[in-house]
């Protein structure tokens, strides 16, 4: 009969411990900076809208949000979201702000950089293009960011609405200010002529989710179908068992995906880019592909 003979443990030395835990911060490091940072996922998502017009049946919405070039945020990878968007052939192209990023790199250079973004937003082949500003557009300066989008042919809502119509039908489209660095006035954004029109549902852009706390207890809130935000980057970085590491403001209580308040839809696009570090780790970027369902 074998006799086998244990071989005792040997302890691992605070050297061993130390290279092991540093080659696998290097390697996260990696996948998170170089890997999954670049690697768009394409969120598909159906929303059932209240009275929802035959016309607007099937409608193909592409959510796109926090692009922050180019700190962070290399063009190649914007290159690669809008050709990721053409392929999905939406029929409009909402954009919610943070086109670039007003934190570590001068103002000329954010400035550049948002005529550089707006410049590749206009190879997007939908025609139906609209666009609210977020916090680092509204720190950089408003107007700055407005003209370079629509200098390129994109619609800047900023407390205003517009009919999108089809066949007779219409919905209406409607884009805040920036809640932290502008002037939200839900008020003018959505006026009491266009609340609650039978079959004229009322499609939302708020860059900041959070502020849907406010917009619930307004009384236009009752009149918003669907409300579409980022800002959050969905966290960015999240590890399990404890989630996000960070979270900015007006961003901490609805971070990522669907959320349902009675009649109103909020969604939460996890963005492209990034902020404070060039990572990503359990939270890749998002476009989301967004249906409208009659209910």
């Amino acid at each position: 009969m074998a006799t086998f003979t244990s071989i005792p443990a040997q302890p691992i030395s605070r050297r061993q411990f130390f290279k092991t835990s540093m080659c696998g911060a290097a390697g996260v490091a990696l996948y998170s900076g170089e890997i999954e940072r670049h690697w768009i996922d394409v969120t598909r998502r159906d929303f059932k809208l209240r009275n929802l017009p035959g016309a607007f049946e099937g409608l193909k919405i592409a959510q796109l949000s926090d692009i922050h070039l180019d700190e962070f945020t290399e063009p190649f990878l914007l290159h690669d979201a809008i050709d990721h968007i053409n392929r999905l052939q939406p029929d409009i192209v909402l954009l919610t702000g943070d086109y670039v990023t007003y934190q570590l790199a001068s103002r000329d250079y954010a400035v550049k950089s948002s005529w550089q973004c707006a410049e590749m937003l206009n190879t997007l082949k939908c025609k139906e293009r609209y666009a609210i500003l977020g916090n680092h557009d509204a720190f950089l300066g408003e107007n700055e960011v407005a003209a370079a989008l629509t200098a390129n042919q994109i619609t800047v809502l900023k407390n205003s609405y517009l009919p999108i119509e089809r066949r007779g039908s219409r919905i209406w489209l409607a884009g805040l200010d920036d809640t932290i660095g502008g002037e939200p006035d839900l008020g003018v954004t959505i006026p009491e002529s266009i609340r609650s029109i039978a079959g004229e549902p009322i499609v939302l852009m708020c860059h900041e989710p959070d502020f849907v706390d406010t917009i619930l207890a307004h009384p236009a809130g009752k009149s918003v179908d669907l409300m579409l935000s980022g800002h959050t980057h969905g966290g960015q970085v999240r590890l399990p068992f404890v989630g996000a590491l960070e979270l900015p403001i007006m961003g901490k209580k609805y971070v990522k995906g669907r959320f349902e308040f009675g009649g109103l839809q909020l969604y939460v696009n996890r963005g492209l880019g990034t902020i404070g570090v060039p990572f990503r780790f359990d939270c890749p970027p998002e476009i989301t592909s967004i249906t409208l369902r009659r209910a």
